[in-house]
């Protein structure tokens, strides 16, 4: 099994909005851009709304079969890892092996005198084709490597055998995820942890690396755009190389996380995918959880009621909230507004403080990453929440559309 050249991760936090999100897919088709949509919910998401992974199959196979897209779709079984990976296996198809726990930690000394040994022809200058500056290997730098990435490309590894062995290697697509860490990796570190994983026999077909700056959930990219650049055009180059020098996939590909509204470096990484010919992996999950509340808040009168106690919830409940996301969200506080100052506004005031248009007078990016870890508070709300979906289904349904065609294909692609 292979995935395409261009895929987006379209999590669903309440399962509702699969038809909504294969509709902008379905739009960029029409527009000559083909792209694979992977349907995606982390272990932790399950844990709070409530649901399963047989759930984001279903909603995956049902938005399918009522919209007839007949192309590749994959189900994506998001940052597990051996602990829980087993209630996945028979629902997804795409595995994101999430090693960034392991990263820093040793592996055994024979494993890394084997490293040492199997790659000491690179000791001396690095030339990768396309960047200007050689890199200078020596067996301390290749020591260091080791200590940081040897023991997490291991477990990577041994979870895709796992996976392997239960649902059969041409049956799944794997990625390797390292990107919650507090550092970007460099291209040389990137170029041997793809000889790590290749040593392992591990045929990813996505990497998501740590890219310099911020991610955070649902807001814009925050950090030296340039730097940025550099960094991406790079680490292309460190795959195309990586491929022919150690027989990886040839469809291997990035994955950006937390990649959506990122704004500013949409137009950047469509630029160097172009220029290289290279595909991308972009993951969109927590922007369509915004895009219902944003729904609700435009259909007015109860339904916008609904969109205020959520935040108020979400106000009151912030410290819990915001504890487990607190390295990909920035939120300054003060100034958040009051859930009585909410409780004021009209229907066009909070759907325009909540969606993401840069520029806009009214765009508040604390009040939106305070709604997009809030999901809890709807989840807590049960069926009041899933009915208010249900009834404004029409108005919610053209927000997530308009969001993912409009504001992310569109900047990507430059369409």
């Amino acid at each position: 099994m292979q995935i395409a050249k261009y895929s987006f991760g379209i999590g669903d936090r309440f399962g509702n909005q699969g038809k909504a999100q294969l509709s902008a897919l379905i739009k960029a088709k029409n527009a000559g851009i083909d792209i694979v949509p992977v349907w995606n919910k982390s272990h932790r998401e399950h844990g709070i709304v409530g649901t399963s992974p047989a759930d984001v199959r279903t909603e995956a196979d049902t938005s399918v079969k009522a919209l007839g897209w007949e192309d590749e779709y994959h189900v994506d079984a998001d940052h597990i890892n051996m602990s829980n990976v087993d209630g996945y296996i028979d629902y997804s198809d795409f595995f994101t092996l999430d090693v960034a726990d392991y990263i820093n930690e040793p592996a055994d000394e024979s494993s890394v005198n084997a490293f040492l040994d199997s790659n000491r022809k690179y000791i001396g200058d690095l030339k990768i084709p396309g960047i200007d500056q050689a890199y200078k290997i020596t067996e301390e730098v290749l020591k260091d490597i080791a200590g940081k990435y040897l023991f997490a490309t291991e477990q990577a590894a041994a979870l895709y055998r796992h996976i392997a062995g239960k649902k059969g290697a041409d049956n799944m697509i794997p990625e390797v995820s390292m990107d919650e860490v507090a550092d970007p990796q460099t291209p040389v570190e990137l170029f041997f942890i793809l000889r790590m994983l290749a040593g392992e026999n591990l045929p990813l077909q996505t990497i998501a690396p740590k890219f310099t700056g911020r991610f955070n959930k649902g807001v814009d990219y925050e950090g030296d755009v340039a730097q940025f650049e550099k960094e991406f055009e790079e680490d292309l180059l460190v795959i195309e190389f990586a491929i022919g020098e150690f027989g990886l996939p040839e469809n291997l590909k990035l994955s950006v996380h937390s990649g959506s509204d990122k704004f500013t470096i949409y137009p950047i990484m469509g630029k160097l995918i172009q220029k290289y010919g290279k595909g991308i992996h972009v993951k969109t999950a927590g922007t369509t959880w915004l895009e219902e509340i944003i729904g609700l808040a435009a259909a007015d009168g109860d339904a916008l009621q609904l969109a205020k106690k959520i935040y108020r919830n979400a106000f009151e409940k912030q410290e819990a909230l915001c504890a487990p996301y607190a390295t990909v969200i920035d939120i300054d506080f003060s100034n958040l507004p009051s859930p009585e100052e909410v409780d004021t506004w009209d229907s066009r005031k909070y759907a325009d403080t909540l969606r993401h248009i840069p520029g806009h007078a009214d765009y508040n990016s604390n009040f939106r990453q305070l709604i997009h870890v809030g999901y809890k508070v709807a989840a807590e709300l049960g069926e009041e929440y899933y009915s208010a979906l249900k009834e404004n289904a029409d108005v919610i349904a053209q927000n997530v559309e308009e969001n993912i065609f409009d504001r992310h294909i569109k900047r990507l692609f430059d369409l």
